[in-house]
């Protein structure tokens, strides 16, 4: 993102007003701001020739265009930016958007899945626009409980608690013979072993104490460990990380005429494409970072703006990230504090919980 503050430091003050009134009255509205309108809008009464002169400037430096002939002024990205640098005053958190979010949190008893599922609505429903979060990556949290349960003589359910509270179901394939005993053993092994680690240091941690113990575990139980651990360790098992909610908010907003691109952008998210890259979007560390069309890459063809933090662990290390999209006239300022006070209460979740 590129710093216009000196562009902004060299505008006399009519000019400086005009071009905040173009961008106000844009992001307002969504329409052009002709020269008639910013004459009841300024401070000063000037004529509308005298405005057209300013607008002219102002177009001939890049801030501000018009979307067709004879109309009036929108600001363009690099105008949007300038404003979002050097010109907006991010509000407080409305009490009405603050309520709806906590209302969210619901039960304690909740895993952090269900929970992450719900501020994602929420934000969504409170901004009008498509919320993401990008959910903590489990394979790199403690875990509490781990559990064998017998569905049929050729399927078994392995059920993950983490400290955190998520929960994880895992469908797999047994060894053949296993009786309730041989479970119950593995089970109790299990959790003599994996209290505290995470999935990727507990393949370890069970080979070593399988080899110390061989002759302590029955032969079916072992079996059933073996099975178990290598059922987790397939990286293909991952779960969802990327929660998309609202989708329908942005396609049916008036901007966006190309309902495509839109579709398309959204597959993408949902088919959990740049995962990775949306998370490094925060990895210059903590606060709210706003891309505003093709600053990122994953938006440019669709006219969005991106409004996204990370939030962090009780270590204070970045473990996961939320964000609204929405229109290039989203209110930045609202918009602003909701998307850092989300991201602040997600944090103090994930730690209160781990």
């Amino acid at each position: 993102m590129s710093d216009q503050t000196p562009i902004l430091d060299d505008m006399n003050a009519r000019s400086r007003e005009v071009f905040r009134c173009v961008v106000e009255g844009y992001l307002e509205t969504g329409a052009p701001v002709g020269s008639r309108t910013l004459t009841q809008s300024l401070s000063e009464q000037v004529s509308a020739a005298t405005i057209r002169n300013v607008m002219q400037d102002l177009e001939q430096l890049g801030l501000i265009g018009s979307p067709h002939i004879s109309a009036g002024r929108i600001p363009t990205q690099q105008g949007l930016r300038m404003f979002v640098d050097g010109i907006l005053e991010v509000g407080d958190l409305d009490g009405g958007d603050r309520a709806k979010i906590d209302q969210t949190l619901g039960s304690n008893d909740d895993d952090v899945g269900t929970l992450l599922d719900r501020v994602g609505s929420a934000l969504s429903g409170v901004t009008r626009g498509a919320s993401l979060v990008l959910t903590p990556k489990h394979e790199e949290a403690p875990i509490k409980h781990v559990e064998f349960v017998s569905l049929a003589a050729d399927r078994a359910l392995v059920v993950l608690v983490f400290a955190d509270g998520h929960v994880e179901n895992r469908v797999f394939t047994p060894p053949p013979g296993q009786t309730p005993s041989s479970m119950r053993e593995a089970t109790n092994f299990i959790n003599s072993v994996a209290e505290g680690r995470t999935l990727s240091e507990l393949g370890g941690a069970i080979a070593r104490e399988v080899k110390s113990r061989r002759l302590e575990i029955d032969v079916l139980a072992r079996e059933l460990i073996d099975s178990g651990a290598a059922m987790w360790e397939n990286k293909g098992e991952s779960t969802e990380r990327l929660i998309v909610r609202g989708r329908g908010n942005l396609i049916s907003d008036e901007d966006h005429k190309d309902l495509d691109r839109i579709r398309s952008l959204f597959d993408d998210l949902e088919r959990k494409r740049d995962i990775a890259e949306f998370l490094e979007l925060t990895d210059t560390g903590e606060g709210v970072r706003i891309f505003i069309g093709s600053e990122n890459k994953l938006f440019s063809l669709t006219g969005s703006s991106l409004v996204v933090s990370p939030y962090m662990n009780a270590d204070r290390k970045i473990v996961g990230a939320v964000g609204v999209i929405g229109p290039t006239r989203l209110n930045y300022g609202r918009i602003v504090p909701i998307v850092d006070y989300t991201a602040r209460l997600i944090g103090k979740l994930i730690s209160d919980r781990g």
